[in-house]
């Protein structure tokens, strides 16, 4: 008497030699690329009174370094302006690079000016926290920042650019 057996046949999809299609992406390293700390009206900048205003701004760059290797760069700019002087000036290049594989055209431009700066901000930020504190002053944390909808309304911006007929100035 034969047992009958429910056999299920499963089919899987091999790639010859083991050849890996899937989209990859891995952040390799990150790295402090530039940074400057100016504290010009020390030591007297230590008796102010006053809240200096500050002032921060940031770029992101990305550069192809190598076959499937990108460099993702956060440039923070950062100044504390009281009335009697500069407080402090900061800037830093924190930058990171992040290897892909079979990653489409059309995904790697919002990766790497929305998700890779998300990825990378907040090591970039202590650096930036430390650095201000090492000068002699509080700490500054900056708040999160959303590159995601950054990227999204920059994109929008670039339509709406695009989409007006040549020649009107």
């Amino acid at each position: 008497m034969a047992d009958e057996a429910d056999t299920t046949t499963t089919t899987v999809n091999v790639q010859p030699n083991g050849a890996d299609t899937a989209p990859q992406i891995a952040l390799i390293s990150q790295y402090v690329k530039d940074l400057s700390f100016e504290n010009p009206n020390a030591p007297a900048v230590y008796q102010w009174q006053d809240q200096p205003q500050i002032d921060v701004q940031f770029n992101i760059g990305a550069d192809k370094v190598g076959d499937e290797v990108l460099e993702v760069s956060l440039k923070i700019e950062v100044k504390a302006i009281a009335p009697q002087g500069t407080a402090f000036a900061v800037e830093l290049l924190y930058a990171a690079l992040f290897g892909m594989r079979n990653v489409p055209e059309d995904q790697i431009q919002p990766f790497m000016l929305a998700e890779a700066p998300r990825l990378i901000f907040p090591f970039a930020r202590r650096v930036l926290a430390d650095t201000i504190r090492d000068g002699g002053f509080p700490p500054l944390l900056l708040d999160p920042i959303d590159f995601g909808a950054l990227y999204l309304q920059q994109a929008q911006q670039m339509e709406v650019t695009s989409g007006e007929p040549a020649g009107h100035a």
